[in-house]
């Protein structure tokens, strides 16, 4: 298969790839390794009292396809410094053409969107449980 420059860069360098762990930091992930693709994101809150607060780390593992790994890791790097959301930082289709991927490949994007969605509801929770408790 041909994959987009893009789709290389990220693939080859995927620096956001690992684990986090602290307070603050919310996992979640869909799909699975026998079906073909498994996604993991962890996603680490800043810490404060506001409803709303803003991504200050997020990383994932993958067992998936060059397409699938390449599309976390850019999730990843864009949610930095945004404020934590239950939606990718573009529509699954967005991705898949930004990315080049084919058609085929929108089944695994959508996994992405679950593992993300799983993630940052469960950040969102351990925050508000942290602060509930302070």
């Amino acid at each position: 298969m041909n994959y987009s420059e893009l789709t290389r860069r990220y693939f080859d360098s995927a620096g956001v790839a690992g684990v986090l762990s602290g307070d603050c930091v919310g996992r979640g992930a869909a799909g699975t390794r026998r079906m073909g693709t498994w996604v993991q994101f962890d996603i680490q809150l800043e810490p404060g009292i506001e409803p709303q607060r803003r991504i200050v780390a997020a990383r994932f593992l993958a067992f998936a396809c060059p397409h699938t790994i390449a599309v976390a890791a850019w999730v990843c790097e864009r949610a930095v410094g945004t404020f934590c959301a239950v939606a990718l930082p573009e529509p699954a289709q967005a991705l898949c053409r930004r990315f080049e991927a084919p058609a085929e490949k929108l089944g695994r994007v959508l996994v992405i969107e679950d593992a993300w969605a799983a993630a940052a509801a469960a950040a969102a929770a351990v925050a508000t449980a942290r602060v509930t408790i302070s």
